[in-house]
């Protein structure tokens, strides 16, 4: 079996324009975009539940991400994602 090499979360997104402006940056990107995943992947269903995923599991998720500002708050991930293009090409993972 030909497999592709695992492909961090990092290099998946890189490609992915943050559309802040930089003054109202508090939350790196990348840290909001794995907090979502994870917590859509444990179940969470919007943005106050991957809000609470962030918050329950923050240890574990400094480990992983920088969050120099903690876990972003609902309002946060709910403008973040509102802004981000959907249409932009980033890095594309074929399964």
């Amino acid at each position: 079996m030909n497999r592709e090499p695992v492909v961090s979360l990092e290099t998946c997104f890189a490609a992915v324009e943050d559309p802040r402006v930089e003054r109202t940056k508090r939350h790196m990107l990348l840290d909001i975009i794995v907090i979502a995943i994870c917590g859509v992947i444990c179940g969470a269903e919007g943005w106050v539940e991957i809000e609470a995923f962030g918050k329950a599991k923050e240890e574990w998720l400094k480990d992983l991400l920088e969050l120099p500002n903690g876990i972003p708050s609902h309002d946060t991930f709910g403008r973040v994602f509102a802004r981000l293009d959907p249409k932009q090409q980033g890095n594309r993972i074929l399964i």
